[in-house]
């Protein structure tokens, strides 16, 4: 793009060979042409900022939206995560202790989450789990456990609060760059109504769904199972009623599809310290490793520079990778898979 000062000085030569004299600096004339310049300039950037928003390899924010819609996509919104929250008494209670929905606790880096239901310690207890939901959306709110120990206001009866597991499920919204790469590959595999393609686009409808996989032909000819993921890992059963239920009517004629949660697999993983201060933990296909003051992680051949020293061997309860790496611990984009289920498009 030309600068202001390179519009300038060609409008002034253009000036002087048609007026037979340059204007000077300063003069009337050199103002109006500077002004012009700088105008033109303006609408120059304007004009390459609107090339931009016209495709979708370089379109950014609202206008990425644009043309997502035009390919049946939504951007992810943001997602709460959520979990429970555990209130206990110094001992067993001989009067019911209330818990107000929408009691605030937080962590001591000031995560707010907050009660989701009225509950109340019974009398003869000493403690009530409560569920409860971050207060923001976000991959923030997934911590692990044991963090969730603040009370903004302590309820009658309550000495201390803390989360038993980890809350798990929070989620940014969609980046630009993920929806972006969603939007293209919908010209690369074109739902057809009938294809795997359509299937997943139609279950990556619905809020929640984090990842979906069609697989043709896996109860047989003319059936199709979709496979679906959360934030959190594995759906509950409404949502997978729900995703079935509108597939059900979308589906082509003569067509079985059923709607099915990925298949958890537990993974053996042990972590050592080195006398070097090296964190090495060891799975399937998995290793995260601390050195230098940066940790990476491979996983299927891919590695990559998290920049968190911190988060290396056991922040996670052993696991030995971030709470933000897990499928069960949110995440801060969004999954590409589910539970390594085979991709077909032919039923």
């Amino acid at each position: 793009m030309k600068e202001w000062t390179e519009i300038y000085e060609q409008m002034r030569g253009t000036f002087a060979q048609r007026a037979g004299f340059v204007p000077s600096e300063g003069c009337d004339s050199a103002v109006r042409l500077y002004a012009l310049a700088a105008e033109l300039q303006s609408l120059l950037m304007q004009a390459d900022w609107v090339l931009d928003q016209s495709f979708p390899q370089t379109a950014q924010g609202t206008y990425l939206d644009y043309h997502a819609e035009t390919r049946g996509i939504t951007r992810g919104a943001a997602e709460k995560a959520a979990g429970v929250i555990r209130f206990a008494a110094a001992d067993k209670v001989t009067a019911a202790c209330p818990i107000e929905k929408g009691t605030v606790c937080m962590t001591a880096e000031g995560v707010r989450f907050e009660t989701t239901e009225d509950a109340a310690i019974a009398v003869g207890s000493q403690w009530v789990d409560v569920p409860a939901q971050a207060a923001e959306a976000g991959a923030g709110g997934n911590v692990i456990a044991g963090t969730v120990t603040l009370l903004s206001a302590m309820p009658v009866g309550v000495v201390q609060c803390t989360n038993p597991a980890a809350f798990s499920g929070g989620c940014d919204a969609e980046s630009d760059e993920a929806l972006r790469g969603r939007v293209l590959a919908s010209y690369q595999r074109l739902p057809n109504g009938a294809n795997a393609a359509y299937y997943e686009q139609e279950a990556m409808r619905y809020p929640g769904v984090a990842a979906a996989k069609a697989v043709g032909r896996a109860r047989g000819i003319g059936t199709v199972n979709v496979v679906i993921a959360t934030h959190a890992g594995v759906p509950d059963a409404a949502l997978l009623a729900a995703v079935e239920t509108d597939l059900q009517k979308k589906r082509e004629i003569a067509v079985g599809v059923k709607v099915l949660a990925p298949a958890v697999e537990t993974v053996a993983v042990t972590a050592a310290q080195g006398g070097t201060g090296v964190y090495l933990c060891r799975g399937q296909g998995r290793r995260a490793e601390r050195a230098g003051g940066a940790v990476y992680r491979r996983a299927a051949g891919e590695e990559r520079d998290d920049g968190e020293a911190a988060d290396a061997a056991l922040r996670c309860g052993g696991r030995g990778e971030r709470a933000s790496d897990r499928t069960g611990g949110g995440c801060g984009g969004r999954l590409d898979g589910a539970a390594n289920a085979r991709h077909g498009d032919d039923q």
